[in-house]
């Protein structure tokens, strides 16, 4: 964005309001996206040893159960940045009918607190219950926030066409961290699991 003005005598105050306001512009609009994909990062890797630590008394604290569970979020991590794929070739509006009707949806599974009816019974395979049980508790709510950032940066570059939202990308992976870092360092002494989930969703 240019302003054609050229300066001239006794506008010099005018001037440079108009320029900080042109250099200003495009942070203030890039807020709410970078707010929205901190926040959605920092929630999406939190969830993971909330839920985890739920489950894990139920099924033992062996190495099938973390990689079961770290299968799981992956899987749909990856499915997530597909979806973002897929429906931004659908064009605006039918992107967010979609979305939305997503949204809707994910509000009948929280919130990401494990039933007790998925405690096994001692004769059950484990890591397909620790799959379903995964996939009806945090399943829909997880994948959607999976889309957030690959979402924003779509609808960021198809706002301001000549930048480059690679600042968003590194926003996201730092809100990651945090939460990994935040989990055992702060909310695990704090708060039981179940206040967790409870603030969480």
């Amino acid at each position: 964005m240019r302003h054609q003005d050229y300066p001239q005598p006794g506008r010099d105050g005018q001037d440079a309001q108009i320029r900080t306001e042109v250099i200003r512009a495009p942070l203030v609009a890039t807020l709410p996206y970078a707010a929205t994909i901190f926040l959605s990062s920092f929630l999406l890797f939190l969830v993971q040893p909330i839920i985890a630590k739920q489950i894990l008394p139920w099924f033992g604290g062996s190495a099938g159960v973390w990689t079961t569970c770290l299968v799981f979020f992956q899987s749909v991590l990856l499915a997530g940045y597909a979806y973002a794929d897929w429906t931004t070739r659908l064009g605006s509006r039918r992107q967010a009918y979609v979305h939305v009707a997503l949204l809707a949806a994910s509000l009948a599974t929280l919130p990401i607190i494990a039933a007790s009816g998925w405690k096994p019974q001692g004769n059950e395979e484990p890591m397909l219950r620790i799959l379903l049980l995964l996939g009806a508790t945090i399943g829909l709510p997880y994948f959607l926030l999976s889309t957030t950032t690959p979402l924003l940066q779509a609808w960021y570059w198809r706002r301001f066409e000549s930048a480059v939202p690679y600042r968003l990308f590194a926003l996201s992976n730092f809100a990651s961290l945090l939460a990994l870092l935040g989990f055992p360092l702060f909310f695990e002494p704090a708060f039981d699991l179940k206040q967790l989930g409870s603030a969480w969703s």
